[in-house]
């Protein structure tokens, strides 16, 4: 099987020239790179900076050390910044944990070292530590509600307001709060982390926050599809299947 046209110029304009071969498995690496980089690549409504910063983002979910280094590079061919990238893999911490983020971090910044981008990069907090619960707030209350409040009361003590605390001053306060990426950019970040871990009870609601962010449901769907060949095909369509039956009148059921 030979290359398409769509796919090889693809993959020049990401990876540069030779485009990247397997000798030992030549067809499955024709297989993936039509279906990737020819069919998926020309498909919906994203820039390449942000398919490969979706791309970042799956790969980062599913701890693929050596194809997140390739995109990392990736990434920077065309067009996006080192902090573009950085904001990418941090906002992957709430929902895949500080050792994975720490491990793509690692390797982001090995691609940046080689590439003679100066280390550390410049800081792009917003938010005092104590203004965290307020300002995450801020961004968590219009997209979600009070829900996860009301879903966690219940918990033992200290637990039924410790929980949403970190989840809003947490994953909203520290991050989403931080600058480079705005939120909708944001919470389609989460959407994809979240799909590649298969949590799939929190899929629903994060469908709904991206759309509401602003991202429209052509553009979610779109990144679902652009990350599908990384994470497989179970875990975008169960997200599809909640785009293409999303109903902005009703509750998200957050992580019920």
């Amino acid at each position: 099987m030979a290359l398409t046209p769509q796919a090889h110029e693809t993959l020049e304009r990401l990876f540069g020239s030779p485009v990247p071969t397997n000798p030992t498995d030549p067809e499955l690496f024709d297989i993936l790179q039509n279906e990737i980089f020819g069919e998926v690549f020309s498909s919906g409504v994203l820039t390449d900076v942000e398919r490969e910063l979706l791309t970042v983002t799956a790969l980062t979910a599913m701890q693929t050390l050596p194809q997140l280094a390739a995109h990392v590079g990736g990434a920077l061919n065309v067009g996006a910044t080192p902090l573009q990238v950085r904001e990418t893999i941090y906002q992957c911490a709430p929902y895949i944990g500080f050792p994975k983020t720490l491990n793509a971090i690692a390797t982001a910044n090995q691609v940046f070292t080689d590439r003679g981008i100066e280390l550390p990069l410049e800081e792009a907090g917003t938010v005092a530590y104590e203004d965290r619960e307020r300002a995450g707030a801020a961004i968590q209350t219009p997209l979600y509600g009070d829900e996860v409040k009301q879903v966690f009361a219940s918990l033992p003590e200290p637990f039924g307001e410790l929980v949403p605390h970190l989840l809003t001053a947490g994953a909203f306060g520290d991050f989403s709060t931080r600058g480079v990426l705005d939120v909708a950019e944001r919470e389609l970040i989460s959407l994809v982390a979240i799909a590649a871990i298969g949590a799939a009870t929190q899929l629903r609601p994060h469908v709904a926050g991206a759309i509401k962010a602003g991202c429209s449901r052509q553009k979610v769907a779109a990144a679902l599809v652009q990350v599908m060949p990384y994470i497989g095909g179970p875990y975008a369509l169960t997200g599809l299947v909640l785009v293409a039956n999303y109903d902005e009148n009703a509750s998200s059921e957050a992580y019920r």
